[in-house]
């Protein structure tokens, strides 16, 4: 077949500066005459890989999806009645077109720039309400990553919140009806930690011993439900804390936790529409009582104020972020999976309290009509109150019941050999269960007689009584709510993100497409593995794709955050020392710039951090290292580094740095934030690492979704392939080898199908030449500023890796401006600001990706060196700091309508500060906001309705 020749790739669309002659132009300021030149400069040649990527060459979109359709068709949909934590739910179709599957909210990153952020931190203001009032607590957190990592971190907070003397150093007791994922992850993290978890019914009353805290689970695995008042009452009695892992449905009909007394609530917020996606993602929550708050993992949305008066929302509490806290941080969490609490959210919008007192009694209903049925064939149903699970002994027949539902289309939970569970749910028919109790051998039988819920634990408070729980009951309605929240906001929808260190990079219509097909997203983790083939091929595909991408000789995408990808790496490392007899090994050397996150995890995987100083040029100091090393050498576990480095630099000495560390007997973690900047270049598993964690939701498209959701897979050499992750469900972990890392065996398996997608449509020579255009794109941009803000970092040749961060320190010394004023001033201009602070105090880190085009890019600098002439007027003194348009950035419409502007300068340089804003304006919704006044003043639920009249 003859190609036009004005046909195009998929390559040609991810990649933004394609032609020729825009290329040209960045290589003529950057003082190259090739890409090629240019990547040979900056990229050292010892590290450089000798052969290129041995992928499958590159896939059209037509092709991938039609690749994709075959994957999916070899996984088997089912009735999903396995539970353990996970349920079918529905998705009411205005969520899903308008959310899970809209650029607008998909496209968001973290909002740290709150300015930009009004519609997002709403929604997640929304999420923090409905969990607020359905748990009973006053405080509640914008999510976690799944429900079994969310009690781990609230174990760890008890552990460090329990002011109990006697309490303090005491074991963490667990209920054995706790989910088993649940339990071997708290185990892998005591294991690191070193404290003692041990498991009891606690129905039968509390354990001997000191006691630091308990949880409760509520329902349990078992379906039981049971008062946990006089447990919980004890625990206090004895010191503890106590959390109790609650499922949110459930309590619209039962006693919340914050009611009977429990310190913390945590639990997973899927059954709120988010479909089951084979395991994640999926937004954990926690809730917590007064007086705690200050000590929550993860992130907290607030409500302040901004320069004029009106009502904003931030994240509260940015101090407790632990790449802050560093080696004394408490928990390692740095995403959160936004996107998904905004859906869940949005799904209790929808259906309001009343609705979700429908579906959990419809629910509840079936569960009922199935005990009673069974119960009146003779079957022996194990707990007389539940919500909607039902356990049954069947002694001998389990296997077999299991079968006989299998082959109408339904998964059981086959318990034991002896006990079956079955769990209903929102899409739970009178059809369906006339087919399980069949399974059974019985036939249905009576309407839930006998098995109502007892008078102890039903709730009798109301919830979710705030307006916009109670407002948007129309699809209109609800369709207007997410588009006047969605435009209020700055995503990559509407411009670029020039975010170092996060890669804000085209995530491709044709890569989202197959998420939310049913044969990917309605399939249960611990479904048969003859359902799940499909699945269980792109999975296996796309871990070869990557081990052969980063050098490594094995890949597990179990971790589903970044944070959770490095403490992976560092328990295989641990495991590794251990199962050689060198459990001494446990420091771990961490450069003074890495990412905060890299000492948060060595943290929890029981290492003591040893920072290495930082020299002039930004590199590793020598010296320091070799003598950390030194004084280190009997006890070095290992050495975490990333490559190109956190400032944006390709080191020429991470060879040296690996050898010397692997010579005092330590393992090297490179830290694969920056993978980018080598794909198809060089690989970490071939020029030192020995374990490495990717993220998937930056280098391999998976969109950063407002804060999640993230994968973080975690790749190692053959030695430590032993180590990796265990899958939790089968509690595969012992004496900390292989610990879980994730509640599901795939993590965030949901979102695979994109970075599969990716990886196809690019190609091994796609994906090559996508890093050397970040390349050329950081350093074309590095060389148009630098006269303007100077370029701090540079390697060979003068040249940056992906990104550079830009020095403001001496216009701020020099004028006032500070370089938040530059970021809060580009909204002015359209622009997400950069990272802000980040590596560096003072500095502004720029990343533009290879998907920016040169118009864009040139936009970008545009209003770069307008704001540097704006800063100049201020050291000329046109106006003082404190009156500049930089000052009072970023500026609303209703300021610059405002009948009394008295400002120094025009309302035209305000908002119209280059010509084509003129055509093309975004205005925020909110003025600068004054976020220590949100910290004093800590709201983190729905204001009172009139709050926003006022």
């Amino acid at each position: 077949m003859t190609v036009s020749s004005t046909s195009t790739t998929f390559v040609d669309r991810h990649i933004g500066a394609r032609r020729q002659a825009d290329i040209d132009i960045m290589l003529k300021s950057v003082g190259y005459d090739s890409v090629d030149s240019l990547v040979d400069t900056a990229v050292p040649n010892d590290i450089r890989q000798d052969v290129a990527l041995t992928l499958q060459n590159a896939l059209s979109e037509v092709e991938v999806l039609a690749e994709l359709r075959k994957l999916a068709a070899k996984n088997k949909t089912a009735v999903q009645m396995i539970g353990q934590g996970y349920y079918d739910t529905v998705t009411p179709p205005v969520i899903r077109r308008n959310i899970l599957e809209s650029p607008a909210w998909y496209t968001a990153y973290t909002p740290y720039q709150p300015e930009i952020s009004q519609g997002r931190l709403e929604a997640l203001l929304n999420f923090q309400t409905m969990v607020q009032d359905l748990v009973g607590l006053p405080i509640a957190n914008a999510s976690l990553l799944d429900e079994a990592t969310a009690v781990a971190e609230a174990v760890l907070m008890m552990r460090r919140a329990n002011k109990n003397k006697t309490a303090h150093d005491g074991k963490t007791v667990l209920d054995a009806d706790c989910l088993p994922q649940t339990i071997a992850i708290v185990k892998g993290r005591a294991e690191a930690l070193g404290f003692e978890v041990e498991i009891a019914d606690l129905s039968a009353g509390l354990p001997e011993g000191e006691i630091n805290g308990i949880v409760l689970q509520q329902p349990g695995v078992s379906g039981r439900v049971f008062d946990h008042s006089a447990v919980i009452a004890a625990a206090k009695e004895r010191g503890a804390l106590v959390t109790v892992a609650a499922d949110l449905l459930a309590l619209t009909l039962i006693t919340p936790p914050g009611e009977q007394g429990a310190d913390i609530a945590v639990g997973s917020t899927q059954r709120f529409g988010v479909p089951l996606f084979f395991g994640g993602p999926h937004a954990a929550y926690m809730a917590v009582q007064k007086g705690l708050e200050r000590s929550m993992p993860g992130r907290l949305v607030g409500v302040s104020k901004d320069d004029a008066g009106t009502p904003a929302y931030r994240l509260a509490l940015q101090t407790r972020e632990q790449h802050i806290r560093r080696e004394k941080a408490t928990s390692n969490i740095c995403t959160a999976q936004a996107l998904l609490a905004i859906v869940s959210s949005m799904y209790a919008v929808y259906h309001g309290p009343d609705g979700l007192k429908a579906i959990a009694e419809t629910a509840h209903h079936h569960a009922r009509t199935l005990a009673a049925s069974l119960k009146a064939a003779g079957l022996e149903v194990l707990h007389g109150s539940f919500f909607d699970t039902v356990t049954v002994r069947v002694p001998g027949k389990a296997a077999g019941i299991v079968a006989a539902a299998e082959a109408k289309g339904i998964n059981l939970r086959g318990i034991d050999a002896d006990t079956v569970g079955v769990s209903v749910d929102e899409t739970t028919t009178t059809a369906v269960v006339a087919d399980v109790v069949a399974a059974f051998g019985a036939t249905v039988s009576g309407d839930g007689e006998g098995f109502a819920l007892e008078a102890a634990v039903e709730r009798s408070s109301d919830y979710l009584q705030h307006p916009v729980f109670n407002t948007h009951r129309s699809e209109t309605q609800l369709l207007r709510y997410i588009r006047k929240l969605s435009d209020r906001d700055l995503a990559l929808d509407r411009t670029m993100i020039p975010l170092g260190s996060c890669t804000m990079k085209l995530n491709a219509t044709a890569e989202m497409e197959a998420i939310s097909w049913p044969e990917f997203a309605s399939i249960h983790p611990f479904a048969p593995d003859s359902q799940t083939v499909g699945w269980r091929e792109l999975i296996e595909d796309l871990e070869a794709d990557l081990t052969e991408i980063t050098g490594y000789d094995q890949v597990s995408i179990q971790p589903n955050a970044g944070s959770q990808g490095e403490l992976a790496g560092l328990l295989a490392i641990r495991g590794y020392h251990h199962s050689r007899g060198e459990a001494q090994r446990n420091v771990c050397l961490i450069p003074a710039s890495a990412h905060g996150t890299n000492a948060a995890s060595a943290v929890l995987a029981g290492m003591k951090v040893v920072v290495v100083a930082t020299a002039a040029d930004g590199t590793i100091d020598h010296a320091d290292l070799q003598a950390k090393i030194d004084a280190n050498k009997d006890v070095l576990s290992a050495i975490m580094i990333t490559y190109p480095s956190t400032h944006g630099v390709y080191d020429a000495d991470v060879r040296e740095i690996c050898d010397s560390v692997h010579a005092a007997g330590g393992q090297v973690y490179v830290d694969g934030a920056n993978l980018n900047a080598l794909v198809g270049l060089a690989q970490p598993g071939k020029f030192g690492g020995d374990v490495s964690h990717l993220n998937l939701h930056k280098t391999f498209c998976i969109p950063h979704g407002g804060g999640g959701p993230g994968v973080g897979p975690v790749a190692a050499k053959a030695h430590l392939a032993p180590f990796m992750p265990g899958d939790a469900n089968k509690a595969a972990h012992e004496d900390g080898y292989g610990v879980a890392i994730s509640a599901s065996r795939y993590g965030s398996a949901g979102v695979l199908p994109i970075s599969w997608a990716y990886v196809k449509l690019m190609g091994g020579e796609g994906l090559t030449e996508a890093t050397k255009s970040a390349l050329l794109a950081a350093n074309y941009i590095a060389s148009r500023l630098n006269e303007y803000f100077p370029v701090l970092y540079t390697g060979e040749g003068g040249l940056v890796a992906h990104e550079c961060i830009l020095d403001l320190r001496e216009l701020t010394a020099k004028t006032g401006v500070t370089a938040e004023d530059v970021a809060k001033r580009l909204i002015d201009y359209g622009f997400h600001a950069p990272t802000l602070a980040f590596p560096v105090a003072g500095t502004l880190m720029v990343e533009p990706t290879e998907s920016e085009d040169l118009g864009e890019i040139d936009r970008f600098i545009e209003a770069m060196i307008t704001i540097r002439k704006e800063i100049d007027q201020v050291a000329h003194g046109d106006f003082a700091v404190e009156n500049s348009p930089l000052r009072h950035a970023p500026h609303t419409a209703a300021a610059v309508v405002s009948s009394d502007w008295n400002r120094e300068y025009s309302r035209e340089q305000a908002v119209f500060p280059v010509h084509h804003l003129k055509q093309d304006k975004y205005f925020p919704p909110v003025g600068r906001i004054d976020g220590a006044a949100g910290d004093r003043n800590l709201v983190c639920s729905c204001p009172p309705i009139e709050a926003f009249e006022n």
